[in-house]
């Protein structure tokens, strides 16, 4: 068995979209892209929540982490450091851990992890 793929649902699709894509560079699939779905080379998928559901989520500024889902994704960097600085000049807040990898919050409070 092989993970293909990963899904998350979000509340702000054009906002997560150009998170994933213009901030950490993942490239994205333009012919499956849908009002409700943005796929990306990676692997990743967005996934809009219906309206009814995602007024019922709060999103802050600074994302806080959404303890309801505990889903952290890794993506493979070869330099965490430079990306862990190219990050925090765009203004991610990203903690470089000792152990080697940076970690951080997307825009919805979901975890991610930069590793080598």
């Amino acid at each position: 068995m092989k993970l293909s793929g990963a899904i998350l649902f979000v509340k702000d699709l054009e906002r997560m979209s150009a998170f994933y894509a213009d901030t950490l560079g993942l490239r994205m699939i333009a012919a499956t892209r849908t009002e409700n779905w943005a796929e990306f080379e990676s692997g990743l998928g967005l996934h809009a929540i219906p309206p009814h559901i995602a007024a019922s989520i709060e999103i802050t500024v600074p994302p806080q982490v959404r303890e309801d889902t505990p889903i952290k994704l890794v993506f493979t960097v070869a330099d965490v450091q430079a990306e862990h600085d190219r990050l925090r000049a765009l203004g991610v807040d990203v903690n470089l851990r000792p152990w080697g990898v940076c970690e951080a919050v997307d825009p919805e409070g979901n975890l991610f992890q930069l590793t080598k």
